[in-house]
């Protein structure tokens, strides 16, 4: 497909253009979609404030930034086409994490950890652009019920529902969740879908937490505001008070070290643990081991989304996850990156930013 595109093109970090740039040509094995909504991930705002390298060989870019990315395909490749596995208009959904599928990690099935893997976004240009290409192995069709801005989401879904999945809640436990951004917002509601009894929601922040009681939390707390209704500065006291006992099942979604290590602590005997957000490179968990194997703990951490994207869409179709609660703001491609640095900075009330590239805002 020959034309001209826009773009919002990442140079290095606070250096972003929006320029003018071709329409990609894809490859027998690709799929060109034309972007219809990317949403801004935290990862994005690593990127561009400098605190985490791309995925490039030198670290920088250029680079169209942009994984959680729904589209239109307006272009199929040889290979796909036929095999008759998708035609121009269909609506789609991307996984960004291409991975080889050829070392022993693929081979297990253990694509989250593939080392070979190009990550849209990350390692080759992404969806803050009017069009990508990707693989067509990693090109979804997504249903009818779901809008674009939902289908930009599926992918942050994705790998909160592979947290839970890793959670393996039981029938009437009660969970506890550290971190009411959008991925603790979605493992509300992926917990109640997943048979949990309560769900108690810590933060720091009223706003998120008043989001996440909405959205299926039984019980929000915050650690950090004493100004807040909701304040209580001691989880394991919190936590007591709402089960009447240690939580079963707890998962992190947020880098806070106390947040994580606190995890350690509102959980009792024969409990699971999951840690999910990223902290930094040189943080360090205590885990006092003793008493960990004499409780016969569950520790267990998770990356990605393998074998979990068919699930996804079913639980938005279905109404098991409301998405619309999580998206508090919307940007054109031309404001991308003010919307980038309005995540980062403003004091506003905000969880999540959708860039509108396909649709109006």
């Amino acid at each position: 497909m020959k034309g001209k595109m826009k773009v919002q093109n990442f140079y290095e970090p606070f250096e972003m253009k929006y320029e003018e740039h071709d329409i990609p040509e894809i490859a027998d094995n690709e799929v060109l979609i034309k972007v219809m909504a990317t949403s801004i991930c935290g990862s994005d705002v690593s990127y561009y404030y400098g605190h985490s390298p791309l995925g490039t060989p030198s670290g920088k870019g250029p680079l169209y930034l942009g994984h959680e990315i729904s589209g239109v395909v307006a272009e199929v490749g040889t290979i796909p086409a036929a095999a008759g596995l998708f035609a121009e208009g269909d609506r789609v959904a991307v996984n960004p994490v291409q991975q080889c599928n050829a070392c022993e990690s693929c081979m297990r099935g253990e694509f989250n950890v593939c080392e070979h893997s190009e990550v849209i976004g990350v390692s080759c240009n992404g969806g803050f652009a009017e069009y990508v290409k990707v693989k067509y192995t990693h090109v979804y069709k997504i249903p009818d019920e779901i809008s674009f801005e939902q289908g930009a989401l599926s992918e942050p879904l994705a790998c909160a529902t592979y947290g839970i999945k890793r959670l393996d809640i039981q029938l009437g436990q009660d969970v506890v969740i550290f971190g009411p951004g959008p991925i603790g917002l979605m493992m509300v509601q992926l917990a109640k879908a997943s048979g949990a009894g309560r769900v108690l929601l810590f933060g720091r922040r009223d706003y998120p937490l008043e989001t996440g009681k909405k959205v299926g939390a039984d019980f929000i707390i915050n650690t950090a505001d004493k100004n807040s209704p909701y304040y209580n500065p001691d989880p394991v006291a919190a936590t007591i008070e709402k089960f009447g006992k240690l939580a079963p099942r707890c998962i992190v979604p947020t880098s806070n070290m106390e947040a994580l290590q606190n995890a350690l602590k509102v959980t009792g005997a024969a409990s699971t643990v999951v840690y999910f957000g990223l902290p930094g490179e040189t943080d360090k968990l205590e885990i006092p081991m003793l008493e960990a194997i004499n409780m016969d703990r569950t520790i267990k951490c998770a990356w990605l989304a393998p074998g979990v994207w068919d699930n996804v869409f079913h639980a938005i179709a279905s109404g098991q996850v409301d998405l619309d609660p999580i998206i508090t703001h919307r940007f054109t491609l031309e404001e991308c990156e003010d919307g980038i640095k309005f995540m980062k900075e403003s004091k506003e009330n905000k969880i999540k930013g959708v860039v509108l590239i396909g649709l109006e805002k």
